[in-house]
């Protein structure tokens, strides 16, 4: 397995996740991927000339494709460390089957993924890799699988370099994408999987890392990313404590920003966000007019609720959408 394309959070911030089934979404649940600041975008001379977008808060559309891109970068990590957030033991859900899958260069990680228990049948299943939200796995990320599962879908869930204590430096949207692609070529190749039916969706952090994975592969049958913040800028300018790379170079924001690649997506993607989450509309705005001048498929839907209560509706119409795709 290679790790490329075919190759309230700290206490103050957020608690464990374990309450999460009982109070359904609470707001110190998930630490949100969205934000209504913006930090300063720096000039690159790969920005595409002519471009409508001059807002001065506008991160650049880049010429390059994101894959390829990849291969080329390696982020400057100046802090090195597990993730920042608080976490749960990392107990399997009663529910779930636990499994490794191997990420790093050298695939020296070997980390944590959760997977719903399923019977091999005739026909492969379709499966689905979901992001959770946050820098941590706990059991109320799992039980908001149960529609997923009941759709008749294998899930999987991966755990993060640096998450729940396991090995790994936290990046914060980059190396984070090796592990996303890693997981899906372990889910992939489970036996009874259907590898032309995988198809990847993810909440707030998540969602932005969704975006990600979907402009560095094509092995995903469509990507559903949910309240996630395309603009690194924006979200390291209303987070920065999660900062661990060198902010002199503006490619590490680029590298982490879904609208400065908006041309490489490689899937149908639907955007999902919440109508109490109108601090998005902009952004998504964006990315969608970029992506779909490039000639990506991507569709935009606001549902009723906030970042968190509007999760659940969220989730039922990514299955929607998913069926749309391919039964």
């Amino acid at each position: 397995m290679t790790t490329s394309d075919d190759n309230a959070f700290r206490p103050n911030r957020r608690g464990v996740l374990a309450g999460i089934a009982v109070t359904l979404f609470a707001p110190a649940i998930v630490k949100a991927a969205d934000d209504s600041t913006t930090g300063t975008k720096p000039a690159d001379n790969k920005a595409i000339a002519g471009n409508e977008e001059k807002a001065e808060d506008a991160p650049p559309l880049l010429s390059g494709d994101y894959r390829l891109e990849r291969h080329q970068f390696k982020t400057d990590l100046l802090s090195k460390g597990p993730a920042p957030d608080i976490y749960e033991p990392l107990v399997t859900p009663s529910t779930a089957e636990r499994l490794f899958y191997r990420s790093g260069v050298g695939e020296e990680l070997e980390l944590v993924a959760w997977v719903s228990r399923y019977t091999r049948s005739e026909k492969p299943k379709p499966a689905v890799l979901f992001l959770h939200g946050g820098n941590a796995i706990g059991q109320g990320h799992w039980q908001l699988m149960k529609p997923y599962v009941e759709a008749g879908y294998v899930v999987m869930i991966p755990s993060m370099r640096g998450e729940n204590g396991q090995k790994g430096n936290f990046s914060g949207f980059y190396d984070e994408v090796a592990d996303v692609l890693a997981a899906s070529n372990r889910l992939r190749h489970l036996p009874g999987v259907d590898p032309h039916r995988m198809f990847l969706a993810g909440h707030s952090i998540g969602g932005t890392l969704a975006m990600l994975a979907a402009m560095s592969a094509k092995r995903f049958r469509a990507v559903a990313p949910i309240s996630g913040n395309p603009d690194a800028y924006a979200f390291f300018s209303r987070y920065p404590q999660d900062i661990r790379f060198n902010t002199k170079n503006p490619r590490e924001f680029q590298m982490r920003s879904p609208l400065c690649y908006a041309r490489s997506f490689k899937s149908p993607i639907k955007l999902f966000h919440g109508t109490e989450e109108a601090h998005f509309d902009s952004r998504l705005a964006l990315l969608a007019k970029r992506a779909t001048a490039a000639g990506v498929k991507m569709e935009m839907a606001t549902v009723p609720g906030s970042h968190n209560s509007a999760l659940p509706g969220e989730i039922e119409q990514s299955i929607e959408f998913f069926r749309s795709v391919a039964v």
